[in-house]
Formats: structure tokens, C-alpha cells, sequence
């Protein structure tokens, strides 16, 4: 699973990274780096320029989205909270993410992600202790995680207010490589810059072709290592939160 990561670019740096039409951020993120679930997020998305004619030219926009998919048949937004992660094999199936992977898809632009092993050491309440990893690419660049995106209607605000449509996302997982395998069964699919116009397209649907996209991450491109528990309070956050745990602070079993 994905349930936390890091994101610091600014919004000007993804704009060019991404090859961004229109930046319809209204107010910049701050650099987050220990990004959670309901917190806002950046992404990627292709939408019509007009917003009217879906048949139209598209652009591909920067957007700001809360992350925890909200359908948009939902009765309440709380169920978001549930819908951080959509697994991949069955994504197409699900009632929550059928009609956003088949036009509704993004990228989620990241630092890296956090993930939580389980040593052998026990807690006072007797479960096992569970050491944070910080997993990035190697080169230092962006991670761009296959997501997808929703917009969810409030029908208790009226029609012209502009808080009636919330825009919410989540992130698809996959079983994880062997590099990062041994720290958690599931990690979040990545889309290769050669890939994103065909995954953001929403007029790309079929199951087969979208699937063939996403990949996990090619063998030595991540790299994984410990950080301190700090990580596990979403109260902290700071660029001190990626940084390695020395040899000596490691739980027994636990190497760097």
C-alpha cells in the first residue's frame, strides 16, 4: 500500500517537469514531507479547455486534490478516508474506481514514499516493532505515481456555490519489486514520462492497453532506506524526516 509519501517540488517546478497547459493551483502547497491521507496533493490531470464541450481539445492541467477518492455516487465524503489506494488488478472491477480509471486517470507527483517493516522486535503491547523506510529513485527526480480522480458533487450546497464539487484522488499499488519487496508486499505503480499522454488520455479506456502502461519500477532504480520513527506522527514534517537513521539507531535484525 501507499499510505504516506514526500512532496516538496513547487508548483513552478512541476509545471515544467510535466509539460503542464495550465496551472489552475490557486494557492501553492507548502513542501510536505510526510503527505497524508485527506491532506491536499498535487496532480496531473487531462481535462477539456472548455469545460463544456467534452469532445474538445484537452490540456493537460496542475491541479490541487485531496487525497482519498470520494465516488462520486457517495452519499458521504468520509468514505474517502478508505480510498487512499486502489489495487491494481482489480480496479477495473471495483465500483468505487470503474469509471475513473476507464477516463478519470492522473499522476501524483512524489519525492518518494514511506513504507513500514516488521522486525522481530516486539512492542510493550506485544506486536511487532515496525521500522519506516524511505523509498525514492536513485537519481533524485520525481516519482510520477499512477492515480486516479474524482469529482464528487455535495448536494446540500446549492448550484452556484463554488465549494459544491470536490476534487479527490487516490493511488494505484501494485505487488512490490524485489528491491523493496522485503519491506512491504504492495508499492505504488509508477508511469514512465514516455507513458503519461497515453495514461491521461480519457479517451484511452480499454482495460488491456491502460494496464500495459504501468509497470513497477525497473530493478535498481529505487532505493530504500530507514528514517527515524518521527514519520509515524503526521504532527512532523520536515526535510529531517528523510533522513537516514545512522547503523547505530537501527532496531536488531534491521540493516541500512
Amino acid at each position: 500500500m501507499c499510505g504516506r509519501y514526500a512532496s516538496s517540488r513547487k508548483p513552478d517546478d512541476l509545471v515544467e517537469e510535466f509539460e503542464i497547459d495550465k496551472n489552475e493551483v490557486a494557492e501553492p502547497l507548502p513542501p510536505d514531507y510526510n503527505v497524508a491521507p485527506t491532506k491536499q496533493v498535487y496532480a496531473v490531470v487531462q481535462r477539456p479547455v472548455d469545460p463544456e464541450d467534452r469532445t474538445g481539445p484537452s490540456e493537460r492541467q496542475l491541479r490541487s486534490l485531496r487525497w482519498g477518492l470520494v465516488p462520486f455516487w457517495a452519499k458521504d465524503p468520509s468514505i474517502g478516508n478508505k480510498m487512499i489506494n486502489a489495487r491494481m488488478e482489480t480496479v477495473h472491477e471495483k465500483p468505487a474506481f470503474r469509471r475513473p480509471f476507464a477516463s478519470r486517470r492522473c499522476l501524483l507527483p512524489a519525492d518518494g514514499y514511506y513504507e513500514w517493516y516488521a522486525t522481530q522486535q516486539k512492542t510493550r503491547a506485544g506486536k511487532p516493532l515496525k521500522q519506516p523506510f524511505f523509498i525514492r529513485p536513485k537519481d533524485g527526480g520525481t516519482m510520477a505515481m499512477a492515480g486516479l480522480y474524482e469529482i464528487w458533487k455535495d448536494p446540500t450546497r446549492d448550484d452556484d456555490d463554488p465549494q459544491r464539487f470536490s476534487w479527490t484522488c487516490t493511488v494505484l499499488t501494485t505487488t512490490a519489486e524485489d528491491a523493496v519487496g522485503h519491506i512491504h508486499d504492495r508499492m505504488p505503480l509508477l508511469v514512465e514520462r514516455d507513458r503519461w499522454a497515453a495514461w491521461l488520455d480519457p479517451g484511452n479506456s480499454a482495460v488491456d492497453d491502460l494496464k500495459d502502461l504501468l509497470v513497477p519500477a525497473a530493478p535498481g532504480r529505487l532505493d530504500a532506506y530507514p528514517v527515524s520513527t518521527l514519520v509515524n506522527n503526521v504532527r512532523n514534517n520536515g526535510p529531517e524526516l528523510l533522513s537516514a537513521l545512522p547503523p547505530e539507531d537501527l532496531p536488531e535484525g534491521v540493516e541500512a
